[in-house]
């Protein structure tokens, strides 16, 4: 078998914890198995080079990213190198590669790039000279500066089913701090529970609402490229029954469950321009602004004022991208007249998702009627056909994940 491992910040965290991943890299190596590994930077790292950055920088510019890029991509660079060193001395052929040498090509969209390309054949040509390969993750090429790129955080995880997805590997494991993909967070209820497996579609709703357990686009990319991948622990022992598995909408769940679990997210925020002349293509205008500035938006919603003559649009993004946001929104103040800009950061938001929604009518309902029990206001509704989510206050985030966790009967 070809198998890419990957291993997680808290994973390769000390010299003690990079030793450990070196013994799950020799557990695959004894069995035969050709084996790549893609780590993160050391726990904390990456965070401390970006404090830096910001200490020093707005960051609000490609050019000013791209530098951003050259300084955060320095964490993963050292792991594994650390982690190939010490594969080296239990006696392994090991070489470490960084994003560039491979290379993996991305686009030109400095701190959140995307792969184009990767060269799947010199790395299955690096695996017949060398007994494993280490590949620094989070970072690429730039296809046209030829400048170093980095994915976005937790882009690791991306170069791992990337890659993984390039060298047609068997199964693409991702090393983390938890044992698998849980109902919730089981650190909000001890009735959170393991899933075995969980489809491409739920997981990508669940890490796009807020599961940290795998970085959305990893997952949109191992779908699209039918990416075998497993969620499971570096802390013990590894076997069969171990973690969760990505499959197929209905290939290998035999029972289809109605809810497969609840997200939630505190790394949003919700901005309103408020009474702007009503005319068409100002939605256009606005969100073409954010999408230049490489904003994503996740909720949106427009009320139109009594006489019809101005409307307020309300939308949240992401805290990481308030500030280019607001620089955006700036931009077309002239031309579209808004008289205010609200900005809330006190917000949750709660995702109800699975697939068995689909054929299911009340969830919404279900849902609806827990909160208003516990007398949680909605600020916001958004769905789609296998998710339902709601901004509330921050305040009532962690009561919300429980009872509707209870309310699912996601502990059976």
């Amino acid at each position: 078998m070809l198998i890419v491992q990957k291993f997680g910040g808290t994973s390769v965290g000390d010299i003690s914890r990079i030793k450990n991943v070196s013994k799950k890299v020799k557990a695959e190596l004894d069995k035969k198995n050709k084996v790549i590994v893609v780590v993160s930077a050391m726990s904390g790292v990456t965070n401390q080079l970006v404090e830096y950055c910001n200490q020093v920088s707005t960051l609000t510019d490609n050019e000013a990213l791209s530098e951003y890029d050259s300084i955060v991509a320095t964490g993963e660079q050292v792991t594994c190198g650390l982690l190939a060193l010490e594969l080296q001395s239990m006696g392994y052929k090991a070489r470490s590669f960084l994003g560039f040498q491979i290379p993996i090509i991305t686009d030109s969209v400095h701190s959140k790039a995307r792969i184009e390309e990767i060269n799947g054949e010199f790395l299955l040509k690096s695996l017949e000279q060398f007994d494993v390969i280490v590949i620094a993750g989070f970072q690429g090429l730039n296809s046209k500066t030829n400048r170093l790129s980095t994915l976005g955080r937790g882009g690791s995880d991306t170069s791992a089913v990337a890659i993984a997805a390039s060298v047609k590997a068997d199964l693409c494991d991702i090393y983390t701090d938890v044992d698998g993909v849980y109902t919730t967070d089981p650190r909000i209820t001890d009735k959170a529970r393991r899933l075995k497996k969980v489809t491409y579609e739920e997981m990508l709703e669940m890490a796009y609402s807020g599961s940290k357990v795998l970085q959305t686009r990893s997952v949109a990319m191992a779908m699209a490229h039918n990416v075998r991948v497993r969620v499971l622990s570096s802390f013990g022992e590894v076997n069969e029954s171990c973690g969760t598995i990505l499959v197929n909408n209905n290939e290998e769940i035999m029972e289809r469950r109605l809810i497969t679990g609840i997200s939630y997210s505190k790394s949003d925020v919700r901005l309103t321009l408020m009474k702007m002349p009503d005319h068409p293509g100002l939605s256009a205008t606005i969100f073409g602004a954010l999408a230049n500035r490489e904003v994503n938006v996740d909720m949106i919603v427009q009320n139109i004022s009594a006489d019809g003559k101005f409307i307020d649009i309300t939308f949240t993004a992401s805290k990481d991208e308030l500030e280019r946001a607001k620089l955006a929104i700036e931009s077309i103040k002239e031309e579209v007249k808004f008289s205010e800009l609200k900005i809330d950061d006190n917000i949750a938001k709660i995702s109800v998702i699975g697939v068995g929604m689909i054929s299911h009518s009340g969830v919404a309902h279900t849902m609806f009627k827990t909160l208003a029990d516990k007398g949680i206001n909605l600020l916001l509704i958004s769905t789609s056909e296998i998710k339902i989510s709601v901004l509330i206050a921050k305040e009532y985030g962690e009561l919300a994940v429980r009872v509707l966790h209870d309310a699912y009967g996601l502990e059976n």
